[in-house]
């Protein structure tokens, strides 16, 4: 067996779980700040490269996805697995798909329609699904961001009510709450939109508190014999 998977086949479940959260929140965090924008793939010039790293940056986003939910069901079950935190791991799930179904349009379908429209001399038809395209990764990329929201109000208050269990769970469980019902109200209210800029105000500030999580899981996993499993 490779010397990386012996060391994690040493580490206990918590330490993994935070592990995972912290891989997964680092990679959106990466992503999101290597996030080509529309510019650069409507130019005739640089699509080429754009294209492709579109795709990869998005390809990683959809494998960074279950990559923090199985951290979040650590950290449930690091939680002892209450109601709070089951329903925050079902709508940290339910995001997740829509964040799937964004990435797909974004990464993959969006530049296949770029490329009808240069193919297809003028017809109006590849225009439309062009915007179809963009309106569809906006509907799925609002319905990740209240999933997730409501998925960190609620694990923050799984962690408030379970203090004991991890590491800075007092500061953590307050910055969640408060990130949480900030986020809300300012998408709800329009103040943030999910454009380029948008989004990665909210996603830089989502990945990170879930990297805090996966920190405070893994010292907790430290903290706790290597058998309980």
């Amino acid at each position: 067996m490779p010397r990386p998977l012996r060391r994690l086949a040493r580490m206990n479940r918590d330490a993994v779980s935070g592990l995972l959260l912290i891989v997964g929140g680092v990679a959106v965090i990466v992503l999101m700040g290597l996030h080509p924008t529309g510019h650069g793939l409507m130019n005739e010039q640089t699509f080429d490269r754009t294209a492709l790293l579109n795709m990869l940056v998005h390809a990683v986003a959809i494998a960074a996805t279950p990559v923090l939910f199985l951290g979040l069901l650590g950290a449930a079950r690091r939680l002892g697995n209450s109601d709070l935190a089951i329903a925050a791991l079902v709508a940290f799930g339910f995001g997740g798909v829509a964040v799937v179904e964004a990435a797909l349009a974004s990464g993959f379908i969006f530049p296949g329609v770029i490329q009808r429209i240069e193919s297809a001399q003028g017809s109006d038809v590849p225009h439309a699904f062009l915007v179809y395209t963009g309106l569809w990764n906006q509907a799925h990329a609002k319905v990740q961001v209240v999933a997730w929201s409501i998925g960190t109000l609620l694990l923050a208050a799984a962690i408030l009510r379970n203090r004991s269990r991890l590491p800075f769970a007092a500061a953590m469980g307050v910055a969640g709450v408060a990130f949480a019902i900030v986020v809300l109200f300012l998408f709800l209210s329009g103040h943030v939109r999910m454009d380029l800029h948008g989004a990665r105000i909210i996603y830089f500030a989502q990945a990170g508190w879930l990297a805090w999580l996966g920190l405070a899981l893994s010292l907790a996993g430290r903290q706790s014999p290597a058998t309980s499993q």
